[in-house]
């Protein structure tokens, strides 16, 4: 994982929460829904086939784990999954929280509205609860939110 370098454009729109095994957990930063995104430390994995049988499995294994985490932490009533990368190429999948009545919904939150960034206040407000609940209790205040 040595090679692994984030795109620009996952960097510029989110916040990092942390690191599991494979993946690095970002927060996107838009306060209308708390939206995951997970990022396989993998240099040029562009696809799901781009990383091996191992890999898929503990992709699989972390987006169930944050997906269970995020609906705990937000009280959801659904977390959307996806992984569709016609923007940024770079292999990462999406889990976002939703509620009936949210912006956008029952449809989809690509390409609705625009993003409104949290304020210093709301993004500790999110980020703390979601990173201990994916990270575990030592999370709690040290996410690496910027």
């Amino acid at each position: 994982m040595t090679d692994f370098a984030l795109d620009p454009r996952l960097e510029n729109d989110t916040h990092m929460l942390g690191d599991l095994p494979l993946c690095r957990v970002l927060l996107m930063d838009d306060r209308r829904w708390p939206w995951l995104i997970l990022v396989p430390r993998v240099a040029d994995a562009n696809e799901l086939h781009d990383l091996d049988e191992a890999q898929n499995t503990l992709l699989i294994g972390e987006l169930a784990h944050v997906s269970a985490a995020l609906k705990q932490a937000t009280a959801c009533l659904k977390v959307n999954t996806g992984a569709l990368g016609n923007i940024v190429s770079q292999l990462h999948v999406h889990a976002v929280a939703r509620n009936e009545g949210d912006p956008g919904w029952p449809g989809p939150v690509w390409g609705h509205g625009e993003r409104q960034p949290y304020s210093p206040g709301e993004l500790s407000d999110i980020a703390d609860p979601v990173s201990r609940a994916i990270l575990g209790e030592h999370a709690a205040g040290a996410t690496n939110v910027h």
